[in-house]
């Protein structure tokens, strides 16, 4: 089982989230200083994910807080890490984060290739309301616009309560306190 340590992204961690996000996102990626930028822009919410054993970063994820929406800039898992549930745990994270933020909805933008990606934010409730047309750089492919409900619903909180022990029960990643 992968014991996975979640904590706020501080500029020590960016040599090896660029790994990550070279070979996430390609030509088109962040530069370091947007990392360093983005930690230190009061909107923001950045975290790091480390293999506890290891304490190799393999993982992060970011959004903005505007008014009550939280706007997802960037979620990536390292690739060897990648299918087996560290992408969930960092969303689950994130909405957790989103709770302590008192965000009430999220939105992103997923490549509409990225069938994986969008099958886990459907799974979380969230609906495709949109599309941006050649949105990304590396590609011109269109990326879909996703929006959760309201995170403070009753029903919302429920299902997401019954995932989080799911994937607990699944005993394949563990989040470490």
């Amino acid at each position: 089982m992968t014991q996975v340590l979640i904590r706020k992204m501080q500029k020590s961690d960016v040599e090896q989230i660029m790994e990550i996000e070279k070979v996430s996102f390609g030509r088109y990626h962040w530069t370091k200083q947007s990392f360093i930028s983005e930690i230190d822009n009061a909107m923001g919410n950045y975290y790091t994910a480390f293999d506890n054993e290891t304490n190799q970063v393999i993982g992060y994820y970011g959004f903005w807080l505007i008014w009550e929406e939280a706007h997802v800039t960037t979620i990536a898992v390292r690739p060897e890490y990648r299918k087996k549930y560290i992408g969930e745990l960092l969303f689950q994270s994130m909405l957790d984060v989103g709770y302590e933020v008192e965000a009430k909805w999220f939105t992103l933008e997923v490549r509409a290739s990225n069938i994986s990606a969008q099958n886990l934010y459907y799974k979380y409730k969230f609906k495709s309301l949109g599309l941006r047309a050649k949105y990304y750089q590396d590609t011109n492919e269109d990326a879909l616009v996703m929006w959760s409900e309201n995170i403070w619903d009753d029903s919302f909180k429920t299902d997401l309560q019954k995932l989080k022990d799911e994937l607990s029960n699944k005993q394949v990643v563990s989040l470490v306190k």
